[in-house]
């Protein structure tokens, strides 16, 4: 799919202006990095990247002026977050509207489960690829008009280091993290809990049966980005669930008033 992350998609050519090509060349890329081939994973790299923030500019811009909340769902898998989707959007039912995007390598089972529950979802599928990108978020909601004033939460590909570095427009990264993954977590991803908003500590019913500091986690979080809302919550059980949607409302809110 990219040079960034190393998740080579079939069929994917990227051209490279002359220009570009020059640039790769020059004896300044060559000198601060050595190799010429260095200096060309580089430059694709930061053209790739910029390319991509430009899209996920033009999908903030339109989102936010249709006031809708968008948010980046990151985590490994098996943190639990479609079935944390699944019980937020069971209880924001009535109270606004929710789309979702479904980020997977392979199947539609995750945009099934979401449209189970009434919510409009659509399945992107991105073979070898790793994370999602801005164009494909641009690309969905064509195909799946957001109501106005709605949430759009965008569900990405697990993993927590590639989708960290691809912003698609959202307003928030929420980072989700199950007491079942280690609480050495941010300090070995610290991309994208530096990145994050939010971060929602999940399978919290199961903490008395696995080894997990919670308070190293966290403050360790913390470290990283002081700024951070955690929260924490039991997708299964319920415990927390209430704290994360009135999150979500003051979210919108404070959105719509800006």
């Amino acid at each position: 799919m990219c040079e960034t992350c190393g998740c080579g998609g079939e069929g994917v050519v990227v051209q490279v202006p002359a220009d570009l090509l020059q640039r790769l060349n020059s004896n300044r890329f060559q000198v601060s990095l050595g190799a010429p081939e260095q200096a060309r994973r580089l430059a694709v790299q930061e053209d790739l990247l910029a390319r991509n923030d430009h899209q996920a500019s033009q999908v903030r811009q339109h989102l936010s002026g249709q006031g809708i909340l968008a948010l980046n769902l990151i985590s490994s898998p098996g943190s639990g977050k479609t079935t944390l989707l699944v019980e937020t959007i069971r209880r924001l039912a009535g109270k606004v509207p929710v789309a979702v995007i479904e980020g997977d390598q392979q199947t539609t089972r995750d945009a099934d489960r979401i449209a189970a529950t009434g919510a409009p979802a659509v399945q992107i599928n991105t073979g070898k690829g790793c994370h999602l990108e801005a164009q494909a978020i641009h690309d969905a909601l064509h195909h799946m008009p957001v109501p106005a004033g709605g949430i759009l939460f965008i569900e990405n590909v697990g993993n927590l280091v590639c989708p960290a570095l691809f912003d698609l427009g959202e307003a928030d990264k929420v980072v989700i993290l199950s007491v079942t993954e280690g609480d050495d977590k941010p300090a070995k991803y610290p991309h994208i809990f530096s990145a994050a908003g939010v971060m929602i500590l999940n399978k919290i019913d199961l903490l008395p049966h696995v080894d997990f500091d919670v308070e190293r986690c966290l403050e360790e979080a913390r470290r990283l980005q002081p700024d951070l809302v955690i929260l924490q919550v039991s997708a299964r059980t319920g415990q927390g669930m209430d704290a994360w949607v009135q999150h979500l409302l003051q979210r919108r809110e404070a959105l719509k008033a800006d």
